[in-house]
């Protein structure tokens, strides 16, 4: 069995001690073993795919920018719209649209939405930095959970 479906059986020392710089890695690094057993290597992909199955809303990828060591993709679930007037020209609503940082080398994936708007973490206060920290754990930890979520209800995008 390979790293990545050994995965339940390591310890998970981010739900130990939350809400530290060592433990968001962690997190970083559960959230890529996810990844790479929903996707397979996020370094080859390209374009988009979509998963379908019978009992859920279909999953979209979609690969935003490659580079050298990075990845980052576009995550979301594709659900259709009850407003649409006849099922034939269904049209269809993604939620929750989540922005993955995946850096290759290091083995690490990191939910990345934030508002057009927010000021760079660059030069701010503790305080703000300490609401940086908070946030990322938000989106990291969201992103685990939906990740598991899609693994378990048989989602592949390999």
């Amino acid at each position: 069995m390979t790293a990545a479906g050994n995965e339940a059986l390591l310890p998970a020392s981010w739900r130990a001690r939350p809400h530290g710089f060592a433990a968001l890695m962690s997190l970083y690094e559960s959230n890529y073993l996810r990844l790479v057993r929903l996707c397979g290597d996020p370094a080859q992909l390209a374009g988009e795919r979509v998963s379908r199955i019978t009992a859920g809303c279909d999953l979209r990828l979609t690969v935003l920018e490659q580079c050298a060591y990075t990845t980052t993709l576009g995550l979301t679930h594709l659900f259709h719209d009850p407003a649409t007037a006849a099922p034939e020209l269904a049209t269809l609503l993604s939620y929750p649209d989540v922005r993955v940082r995946v850096y290759c080398d290091a083995r690490m994936a990191q939910a990345q939405h934030w508002p057009a708007d927010r000021p760079e973490p660059f030069g701010c206060d503790a305080a703000q930095a300490e609401r940086e920290l908070a946030q990322r754990w938000l989106y990291n930890n969201m992103l685990n959970k939906w990740l598991e979520y899609c693994l378990d209800l048989g989602h592949l995008l390999a």
